[in-house]
């Protein structure tokens, strides 16, 4: 499925009869949720809210949300629970959580768990908005039709079915993870630099906050590298690069 831009802006998914982007919003505090919800709904998109997580999984199963709002602190079941289930249910659902400022250890452990992008609060609507859309076009973007199977040594990306393979063994990625290893694969060998990074993989000014590449290197690097020769590599104070890892290692 892929996205596409009214001529108002708005991001649209052909597949729903509306043209409309579905949105779930889950947090316990009523008037952030309305207020978020309402810009959401200003860009034409189809949302629905939850109050907790109980109420957010079984919204997502009716819903079957395009992506999801999450708040990390929810009552009851937490935000890191809700996403697992969510996993479970939808996997290639776009997840952008809500931390609380200062609140590190969420937005760490929120990243790490799967969610593809998060926001501290307080946050401007327009940045939510604007993340959202980031990761809607990574989702939902399909591969060029060239070369749609990249290889490097023995890791093997699939752009069609989304799918990555080391030594033949499987690698489950989140949408986020999937886009930055496709870049570093569409440059192997080449040093790619954090801001090169951020405007390839997340396509919108991050603040300066190129930790998070940081963040998610380091998470490729479990799945990729773990047990492995490593092919992920540092330059410091220049970047990365991909390569296939050195015989005899």
């Amino acid at each position: 499925m892929t996205t596409t831009a009214s001529p108002e802006g708005r991001t649209r998914l052909p597949h729903d009869d509306t043209g409309a982007v579905r949105v779930l919003v889950v947090g316990d505090e009523a008037p952030l949720a309305g207020l978020l919800s309402l810009a959401l709904r200003s860009e034409g998109w189809e949302v629905r809210s939850a109050a907790d997580g109980d109420e957010a999984v079984r919204r997502a199963r009716d819903f079957r949300p395009d992506a999801v709002v999450l708040d990390v602190g929810l009552p009851g079941m937490d935000g890191l629970a809700v996403l697992g289930r969510l996993r479970h249910d939808r996997p290639d659902t776009p997840v952008l959580f809500l931390a609380a400022r200062g609140a590190d250890g969420d937005r760490i452990a929120g990243l790490t768990a799967g969610g593809d992008d998060c926001v501290a609060k307080p946050f401007g609507l327009e940045e939510v908005v604007a993340r959202l859309r980031g990761l809607l076009r990574r989702s939902r973007t399909p591969a060029p039709r060239a070369g749609s199977v990249l290889t490097v040594g023995d890791l093997v990306l699939d752009e069609d079915s989304r799918e990555v393979f080391r030594g033949g063994e499987e690698i489950r990625l989140t949408a986020t993870e999937f886009e930055l290893l496709r870049f570093l694969m569409r440059n192997p060998r080449r040093v790619l630099s954090k801001p090169q990074i951020l405007d390839r993989v997340w396509s919108y000014d991050f603040g300066g906050q190129v930790n998070v590449v940081e963040l998610y290197i380091s998470y490729l690097r479990r799945k990729v590298d773990a047990g492995r020769p490593p092919m992920i590599h540092t330059r410091r104070g220049a970047g990365y690069l991909l390569k296939p890892a050195a015989a005899g290692n």
